[in-house]
């Protein structure tokens, strides 16, 4: 969104159109109140990337309108993090006038922290040579009088790295700092102060919880991390080799011990459960020695599939993280029957745009 566009939206009014839609959608599976986790209005995002148009000797960067897909120059980008927008500005004035580093760039990414970190990644439409990367080393190093800065370039099957591709974010979750790596081109929740809220809400409704915790989609770790210390064990799942690499780093790096991560999808922990499938990666987590009371969710846009609906059905607790309500409510229907809807919330994740993310804490009704 570009600062004019921030300028003419009411942010207060954007939020209670969300509460109102998303009151709509869950009001006839709960009679309470959502609760509800506004934005920062401005400099909330994290990670951002943009295209490189060239035009003459100039160089800026842009984006597509989602509808009419004109091109838009971004000179400034206040939903991205001020490190985002000063990072922005320094690399393009520093490439617009050397041509290893400006020639055919394609693209820009930035990945940020809440503490003067970040990942440049440059990506090329033509292969990167010598020449290139003793530019880039010149580019990082005059980049660090604003942050530590790791760099990458990227061209077609070819990947440069300076120093390393990830991060170290540092989170404030339930009055205690966590350290969560973050590495390029995987998923990281991309407001970090909306996450912080998030993830404290889901330790406080999951406070006095008994035995274990299974987490399906765990990522590098956001939830299950600081989540452990309301359970004995956590178990948790994911596909993505790098996300689960990261959150076995990171529960080093914050020196967590009772939680095990398996690399596996939720579909796949699904069939193990249900007898139709014979998992090594399962039997060397010993995953049925856990006595899980509880589930975390936090699945793709496509929601929860039926088998895994089936799954989380047997929990008596069940804690759904959702990105996209329509496909929330849709699951929530499909456990009515054995679960009830205790208590929601809203998380502002998308300030000015219409994604919503929310929370959802289901109980299994009494026999």
């Amino acid at each position: 969104m570009t600062h004019q566009a921030i300028q003419h939206a009411d942010y207060q009014q954007q939020l209670t159109d969300k509460v109102s839609r998303l009151k709509a959608l869950i009001g006839p599976y709960c009679e309470s109140e959502p609760e509800l986790f506004a934005s920062p209005s401005t400099h909330y995002r994290m990670r951002a990337e943009f295209r490189i148009w060239h035009e003459g000797d100039d160089m800026y960067c842009i984006m597509f309108d989602p509808d009419t897909r004109e091109r838009i120059r971004i000179d400034e980008f206040p939903v991205g993090s001020k490190l985002i927008n000063t990072l922005m500005k320094a690399s393009i004035d520093y490439m617009k006038s050397n041509e290893a580093l400006r020639r055919k760039l394609f693209q820009i990414e930035f990945l940020t922290t809440t503490h003067q970190q970040a990942l440049v990644s440059l990506i090329y439409h033509r292969p990167l040579g010598d020449d290139w990367e003793v530019a880039a080393q010149e580019l990082r190093a005059h980049l660090q009088q604003f942050a530590t800065i790791h760099l990458v370039g990227r061209s077609r099957k070819q990947k440069i790295v300076l120093d390393q591709d990830w991060v170290l974010e540092k989170l404030t979750i339930a009055d205690r700092d966590y350290w969560f790596q973050q590495v390029e081109n995987s998923f990281t929740q991309p407001n970090a102060a909306v996450n912080q809220q998030m993830v404290t809400w889901a330790i406080d409704a999951t406070k006095n919880s008994t035995g274990d915790l299974l987490e399906l989609y765990c990522g590098n770790g956001n939830f299950s991390l600081p989540m452990a210390q309301n359970f004995e064990r956590v178990l948790a799942t994911e596909i993505s080799k790098t996300s689960v690499a990261s959150a076995r780093y990171n529960c080093e790096l914050n020196n967590i011990d009772n939680v095990t991560l398996v690399r596996m999808s939720a579909e796949e922990f699904s069939a193990v459960m249900a007898g139709e499938l014979e998992s090594r990666r399962a039997q060397e987590a010993d995953i049925r020695s856990f006595k899980c009371n509880t589930v975390l969710v936090d699945p793709p846009r496509a929601g929860l599939d039926a088998e895994t609906v089936e799954l989380v059905r047997h929990y008596e607790t069940i804690v759904y993280i959702s990105c996209n309500p329509e496909t929330l409510v849709e699951n929530i229907a499909a456990l009515t029957d054995t679960h009830a809807v205790q208590r929601y919330a809203l998380f502002d994740q998308f300030p000015y745009t219409h994604h919503m993310e929310a929370g959802v804490i289901l109980k299994r009704r009494p026999l």
